[in-house]
């Protein structure tokens, strides 16, 4: 077995088994910006796009691209703009332990489409692009806060990509990439070594957000999660080490009548850095073996049905059966749901119940979201419980959830309440309060065994995108949304049953009805 179990493991005893650096406090006032910054370089504004009708969130869980769509310029910048880039400012009165900082200008809350562990987002974006582009070819970065392209170099390298990416990759023949990489100090200043098990589910938030939004405009996204990190690591002038290349999306572009250049003879890199604002940085060695582990064998992609047995149990068929209701059509479309998304932080009210259908529309389209395509196959690794406390019409109690049957099936009878908030590590929310609070599993070691230790990355990017789906659907309806990794995973295994199975619950989404007229201030940018 390989270090990747042993985190997972040590992952999921952290709640009584603390992970070290135990006693580590962030140094906030030294603390990293929450974007990559490259001075000296040129800027390229992005222009604004349109959003039609019918593109709404339905269509967008269904990722039907049909065979004609592109992408240009303007819908490139409107899917960052509406996954990872600034929407508005937002300060209203809730439970979160920043809301002190927040009305103080430097601390301001800047409102995204897609959620991000700790509010950090380590994600940085670049934009590998080739002559059918109305831009010369390079090698850009997305700069977040000005809604543009940095140009890191300039020249066709597109070929680059393709040769990182080798035999077997997924997507189009393409001249223009989305290169994703995490820079681990931008999230491991709070949280040290769990940094890597946090920052991989953003990778899975901000890639299922593009998929919600292409899919919905009848465009694809098909992420690579396996090729030659080092190669595109060096390509981008980063230290894998400090910075690891975790996906790859090649984009169908309008006019490509070609894949574009052939690889460099010799090596090219970015010389641009980005400049840290931290006048110290640390480094974590469990956070740093994982990034060895996991970019160790990062070109051995996996054969199609590798992961077939470590897909998520079936629902076992004697539990008690309680069929849900006819999901309601998600009519909104993904930008304005984009745009309402918000956590809940503690502004849940148990006097006003959630509907049936409003439960079984979250449940269904976290599964739904529950693949992220590309290279990592169809496979359904998680699977969906649901502990309800304040659903009309459905007895208190903890449930898996059944996505054939459309239906519940009791696991343990009863208020979950006092468990969820017994369990809780923080003082944001209110479980209690919650209407439902769902909890995806995955077989994590199943996956590591079956396709090695980078395995990891994939069985959180699938958790990552399961939140960010519940997210956006639970705007769409018009509840509330809360998610969390703060809780003691050994208690949730004991209560939902989960000894033997080799289900792991990694992450908790509170949903529910929010108390009516809150104090809030929103001033939208975009």
């Amino acid at each position: 077995m390989g270090y990747a179990h042993d985190y997972a493991d040590a992952i999921l005893h952290r709640g009584r088994i603390p992970m070290d650096p135990a006693d580590f406090v962030p140094n906030w006032s030294d603390g990293p910006r929450k974007t990559k910054f490259y001075p000296g370089t040129d800027s390229l504004p992005l222009p604004d796009c349109g959003y039609p009708a019918g593109a709404d969130l339905d269509r967008g869980l269904a990722q039907d691209a049909g065979e004609g769509g592109a992408f240009d310029l303007p819908l490139l910048s409107g899917m960052l703009r509406d996954s990872y880039g600034l929407t508005g400012r937002r300060l209203g009165v809730q439970a979160n332990t920043d809301l002190s900082a927040l009305p103080s200008y430097p601390f301001a809350n800047w409102s995204r489409g897609t959620a991000s562990g700790g509010g950090l987002y380590p994600v940085a974006v670049h934009w590998v692009s080739g002559p059918s582009a109305p831009v010369p070819p390079g090698v850009h970065h997305y700069s977040v806060r000005h809604h543009a392209m940095r140009r890191l170099l300039t020249g066709d390298l597109t070929g680059e990509v393709r040769a990182a990416l080798g035999d077997g990759a997924p997507g189009p023949d393409t001249d223009q990439y989305l290169v994703l990489s995490i820079k681990y100090w931008q999230n491991a200043f709070k949280y040290n070594n769990f940094s890597f098990h946090a920052v991989t589910m953003d990778l899975g938030a901000c890639v299922q957000t593009w998929r919600m939004w292409a899919g919905a405009r009848g465009l694809s996204v098909e992420p690579a999660l396996w090729f030659d990190e080092e190669r595109l690591g060096r390509l981008l002038g980063v230290d894998t080490a400090e910075e690891g290349v975790f996906a790859v999306v090649p984009l169908k572009w309008t006019g490509t009548t070609t894949p574009g250049a052939p690889a460099p003879a010799a090596p090219v890199a970015v010389r641009h850095r980005d400049r840290e604002r931290s006048r110290t940085v640390l480094a974590f060695d469990a956070l740093r073996r994982m990034q060895a582990v996991t970019a160790a064998r990062a070109t051995a992609r996996p054969a199609p049905g590798a992961l077939a047995p470590a897909a998520a149990h079936p629902a076992v068929p004697d539990r008690p059966e309680t069929p849900l209701p006819p999901c309601p059509r998600l009519t909104t479309d993904v930008r304005t749901a984009l745009r309402e998304r918000r956590s809940s932080f503690g502004r849940f009210d148990a006097q006003h119940p959630m509907t049936a259908a409003q439960l079984a529309s979250c449940l269904a389209a976290s599964v739904a979201g529950s693949t992220i395509g590309g290279d990592t196959g169809g496979q359904r690794l998680a699977k969906l419980y649901a502990f309800v406390g304040h659903v009309a019409g459905i007895e208190p109690g903890a449930y898996e959830y059944d996505p054939e049957a459309h239906s519940l099936r009791l696991v343990k009878a009863g208020a979950p309440g006092a468990f969820l908030q017994k369990n809780y590590f923080l003082s944001n929310y209110n479980l209690e309060q919650a209407a439902a609070v769902l909890v995806p599993t995955v077989r994590t070691d199943a996956v590591l065994d079956a396709v090695g230790d980078r395995g990891y990355r994939l069985v959180n990017a699938t958790v990552g995108a399961i939140a960010q789906t519940t997210y956006t659907t639970a705007a769409a309806l018009g509840v509330g949304c809360g998610v969390a990794l703060g809780f003691d995973n050994i208690s949730y295994i004991e209560e939902l049953g989960l000894d033997g199975t080799g289900e792991a619950p990694l992450l908790i989404m509170m949903i529910g009805n929010e108390r009516p007229a809150p104090a809030d201030f929103r001033y939208e940018i975009a």
